[in-house]
């Protein structure tokens, strides 16, 4: 079967087209037969609102806002996070449709280091077969962000080693509002949020759609849909229903291959791999359930599902050199076009009960609570030797995993004073993983179980400061395919383990807003990327001993006459090989961890008046290497070689006209910086040129 053009391509299908159409007419539907105000809907939370509910965890904390949100126009929500201390991203297809956040060192090729959630709700399509985002929910939608770091992590999981990021989606409000962008590059976007609730206030539902196309910074087209239905409604005075139904396909003309040293100096913006495609289609749907048993005991529950095609595209490299990539030809001699196509499919229930009670002679807060969880992917490679766009062919492998988990957590807050309060907790994370090729009926499995106890404190030592630490254990599993071989064999991958400290303080000092934190993470054996996502020098081998050790910080300050600013930095002098692990002949012993920047910083200045609000953000990157052996000089081919630090400049506003309609735009790269984001997948991928995006909206 032979690709439609490029135009073609992009292009939404006609089923694709009728399904929106649906869910559009369904929603408008059930919108319409309702009238009035606006009620709360039930959602797992990480942190919580309010200032007591950061003072609660008892280690590092942040939330992005709304109104952040508004002021920044980021164009991703792995950008919306660059305002959160101790978050890295690596840049790939310049838009955040493939995810890349790590946190205090970690390396973030494709998340893995991270749990991400959506309301609560897993976002990577398969917690133990393999951490890696291969979709990321879009910012247009999201209310806040809650990124917790710390022991109060261990009440998710697994992989909590970095931290927790939690996106919360809009709630319906009452009306329609249309949102339109256009920028650079052909970007374009459409948006349509209407809802509206019963006159009882006892019910709520709405839709919001997202639509958007471009030629992309590199010549790399995409065409994106992004539709949510969600609703909800009381159950009598004391209990409450939610549900969300998600629906998102994505086609976008980007690859594993960057551009090689002279055709990044020649042109920096050229499309290395025209016939590469990277195409998901994601369906999700979760059902919250909250009971309010008494005043000081309340049950959650939710229940997800999701489903997850990614279909990667890519041609076969003949040979690399300093000048640009070689394909291998598609005369019918060898195998020249390859899909990797994976299909994931995931369901869980969640459930937590919360208990206020007097006990040991002091007021505690408990949460309990169970998750079981199962993963599921077909794995499938299709070959072509004669089409450059075919999207069939020779089936060249097949691989099925399916792993199943099982997690009890408890956590007690004990108030030991008015101004002390401790907290203690463990998770115990049991799950296992088969494999089987389907091709050679060889089949394997792998089981582990993992005790993670945590302990935290928190001091009110004054009403402008507040002392936090915590110690606790984390871990992340192997991903199936390197724990076991494709022959069947238990490789005995041992999962990722971390014994993780921090120590801070945070508070308000009359203009001021503060949070700096000391934190460090002892790996007793990390596992380095392992699929071909992570890049020259990818191993399926453990890593041995590793330390990440630095500082970081979060400041505001009001100036008054409507000027503030914004800064957060992370200071990581160590973050290592600590122990003697020799690959291909070489100790990697005391080199440096891949994209483990020393310094990350960002610095917002902010003005407000009336009506407007805008913001000028610097954001530095130190300098990064890319392999474990810390290769200084560039490659040949540009895959290894450090990458050196850069600053970049973004330029955002928005002004109110009136209660309805609103206008806003946003510069990025303000003075054309031309640096290189990354070296991985396979080559180098620039930062985005200078471009900007304007838009409008309207509520009816």
């Amino acid at each position: 079967m032979h690709r439609p053009t490029r135009e073609q391509g992009l292009r939404a299908t006609p089923f694709k087209k009728s399904k929106l159409c649906l869910i559009l007419a369904l929603a408008m539907g059930s919108a319409a037969s309702l009238q009035a105000r606006e009620v709360e809907l039930p959602a797992i939370a990480v942190v919580g609102e309010g200032e007591q509910a950061l003072a609660k965890q008892p280690g590092s904390v942040s939330r992005v806002t709304r109104e952040q949100i508004e002021l920044n126009q980021p164009i991703s929500t792995q950008d919306a996070l660059k305002t959160v201390p101790g978050v890295v991203v690596r840049e790939e297809e310049g838009y955040g449709f493939i995810p890349n956040i790590g946190m205090r060192g970690l390396n973030p090729n494709r998340s893995q280091k991270l749990l991400v959630l959506e309301d609560g709700v897993p976002v990577a399509p398969g917690l133990f077969l393999a951490n890696e985002s291969y979709y990321s929910p879009r910012i247009e939608r999201m209310d806040s962000i809650e990124v917790l770091k710390g022991a109060a992590g261990l009440r998710y999981g697994p992989t909590t080693i970095g931290g927790v990021i939690n996106y919360k989606t809009r709630n319906p409000e009452e009306g329609v509002r249309v949102t339109g962008k256009v920028g650079s590059h052909g970007y374009s976007l459409f948006g349509l949020d209407a809802g509206s609730a019963a006159a009882s206030g006892d019910a709520i539902g709405g839709i919001s759609l997202v639509t958007s196309e471009g030629d992309g910074f590199r010549h790399n087209g995409f065409r994106m849909n992004d539709v949510v239905l969600k609703g909800g409604m009381a159950l009598g005075d004391r209990q409450w229903i939610s549900a969300k139904f998600s629906y998102y396909d994505n086609e976008v003309n980007t690859s594993y291959v960057g551009l090689r040293p002279n055709e990044y100096r020649r042109d920096p913006t050229r499309n290395p791999a025209p016939n590469d495609y990277f195409l998901t289609n994601r369906t999700s749907f979760d059902i919250n359930h909250e009971l309010e048993i008494n005043d000081d005991v309340k049950l959650k529950t939710v229940v997800y599902w999701s489903q997850l095609d990614r279909d990667y595209w890519r041609r076969e490299i003949a040979a690399r050199s300093a000048d640009g990539t070689t394909f291998r030809p598609c005369d019918g001699t060898v195998n020249c076009m390859t899909g990797r196509n994976r299909a994931f499919e995931m369901v869980g229930v969640d459930s937590r009960l919360f208990v206020n009670f007097n006990g040991f002679g002091i007021r505690n807060e408990a949460e309990l609570g169970i998750r079981l969880h199962s993963d599921r992917l077909g794995n499938r490679t299709i070959s072509s030797r004669t089409d450059p766009n075919a999207r069939s062919g020779t089936l060249t492998g097949d691989d099925t995993q399916e792993a199943t988990g099982v997690a009890f957590y408890g956590q007690n807050r004990f108030l030991l004073t008015d101004t002390v309060a401790t907290t203690l907790g463990l998770r115990i994370e049991s799950y296992d993983q088969k494999r089987k090729n389907e091709l050679t009926g060889t089949s394997g499995t792998s089981s582990n179980t993992e005790f993670l106890p945590g302990l935290g404190i928190t001091w009110q030592a004054a009403p402008y400061a507040q002392l936090f630490g915590g110690a606790y254990k984390a871990f992340s599993p192997a991903m199936v395919a390197t724990a076991i071989s494709s022959s069947g064999q238990d490789e005995k991958l041992d999962a990722e383990r971390s014994t993780n400290f921090e120590i801070g303080v945070r508070g308000t000092v009359n203009r001021v807003r503060y949070e700096v934190t000391a934190f460090q993470m002892d790996f007793s054996n990390q596992i380095v990327p392992q699929s071909e996502s992570g890049g020259v020098g990818a191993t399926v081998t453990n890593a041995g001993e590793t330390i990440n050790r630095g500082l970081e910080g979060g400041l505001g300050y009001d100036f008054g006459s409507g000027w503030s600013v914004d800064a957060n930095a992370t200071y990581l002098p160590t973050a290592k090989y600590s122990s003697t692990k020799i690959v291909g002949g070489i100790d990697r012993k005391g080199n440096r961890l891949p994209y483990a920047p020393e310094l990350v910083a960002n610095l917002a200045v902010n003005y407000r008046t009336g009506a407007f609000k805008g913001s000028l953000v610097a954001s530095h990157v130190s300098e990064q290497f890319v392999d474990a052996e810390n290769t200084r000089a560039e490659s040949t081919d540009g895959r290894r070689g450090v990458i050196p630090s850069y600053t970049t400049f973004n330029l955002s506003g928005h002004y109110a006209l009136s209660k309805q309609w609103r206008v806003f735009g946003k510069v990025r790269n303000l003075f054309d910086r031309q640096y290189i984001a990354s070296r991985n997948p396979d080559g180098i991928f620039p930062g985005a040129e200078r471009n900007f995006e304007i838009g409008m909206s309207y509520k009816f």
